[in-house]
């Protein structure tokens, strides 16, 4: 596994938590958001 397929996998599971979190109420959509465009970011810089 390359450092690339880590990197999506730990994003996509910081992203399921974040989803979550949000359908079950316990996070508003602006945090949401932030907490999505922060994990992006990681992403970016993990691949880049």
């Amino acid at each position: 596994m390359s450092e690339s397929d880590d990197a999506a996998r730990e994003f996509l599971r910081k992203a399921d938590g974040v989803f979550h979190e949000y359908e079950q109420g316990y996070m508003d959509a602006d945090a949401a958001m932030d907490a999505m465009e922060l994990y992006v970011g990681e992403l970016r810089e993990q691949v880049e």
